[in-house]
């Protein structure tokens, strides 16, 4: 679950600040919430709350397929490297 979350926000920064080589997590605050369904999919939905010049902070929640509450819940903040 946590890199599902860490992926998504990592991804989602991506494709807003474009393909930038050592985007990297500074920090990851994860809260399980309740245990996943053992056999179904996990759902990650992320978004993004500031993307500036140097860092971007998100966050994500993990859903378990067929459950309507989340699993998980997570907010990260990403180091976004100086142009060259």
């Amino acid at each position: 679950m946590m890199a599902l979350a860490d992926v998504s926000l990592y991804v989602a920064i991506m494709a807003e600040v474009g393909l930038l080589p050592m985007i990297v997590t500074t920090q990851l605050s994860f809260n399980f919430l309740r245990k996943p369904a053992g056999d179904r999919a996990l759902i990650g939905v992320c978004r993004l709350l500031k993307v500036g010049r140097t860092l971007a902070v998100g966050e994500a929640t993990v859903y378990s397929e067929g459950l309507d509450e989340p699993v998980a819940h997570a907010v990260g903040s990403y180091a976004i490297p100086p142009p060259r």
